[in-house]
């Protein structure tokens, strides 16, 4: 497990997500888009309907929060990461079709982990009680997709230095299992 700091910009390849190892601290760059259970089910629904995603996924990053409004004058409101679990239903086809990365907080399930190391895909952690500080990391804020679920919509960021640790990389290393084996083990 390394503690190096790398900076990743979007969209992702191969190439970049093979080399990265649990542990190790990132600082995103470029376009990511958010997407909680809501927005999931329904890119979901378009698939299995045979529709056109209202966002191309490859190489792109998920970034599982729901934003809240912003003040005036500032481009997003906090911006702290949800609980990944919800969208383990859904993740493994997203993966598939080319998403690279997954952003948020807490353990992923097996299918997931399964998909990721199939498809070349990560899941990197956000600090949860950090939304004030990872808002300003968010330089530009849209609605692309589904207005209508307000803060559960899907939003374009253009993200400046986002900070993230590597949880689960392609070898399917998995961060909270190693830190519990080596808590365990003092």
């Amino acid at each position: 497990m390394t503690m190096t700091k790398i900076k990743l910009t979007t969209p992702l390849t191969d190439d970049v997500v093979e080399k990265l190892r649990i542990g190790q601290r990132v600082l995103l760059n470029g376009v990511i888009y958010t997407g909680r259970d809501a927005a999931h089910k329904k890119l979901i629904e378009l698939l299995d309907t045979g529709r056109e995603l209202p966002i191309n996924l490859r190489g792109q990053i998920i970034y599982y929060v729901g934003p809240s409004p912003a003040k005036p004058g500032n481009i997003i409101g906090s911006a702290g990461p949800t609980t990944s679990g919800r969208m383990d239903a859904y993740a493994p086809r997203l993966i598939s079709l080319g998403l690279k990365g997954m952003v948020g907080k807490g353990k992923r399930s097996p299918e997931v982990v399964k998909a990721m190391r199939q498809h070349k895909a990560v899941y990197f952690a956000a600090v949860g009680g950090a939304a004030a500080l990872i808002s300003k990391c968010i330089k530009e804020c849209e609605v692309v997709a589904y207005p209508e679920l307000g803060p559960e919509a899907i939003h374009r960021l253009v993200v400046e230095d986002l900070p993230v640790i590597v949880v689960n990389d392609t070898l399917g290393g998995d961060l909270y299992e190693e830190g519990t084996k080596i808590y365990a083990s003092k």
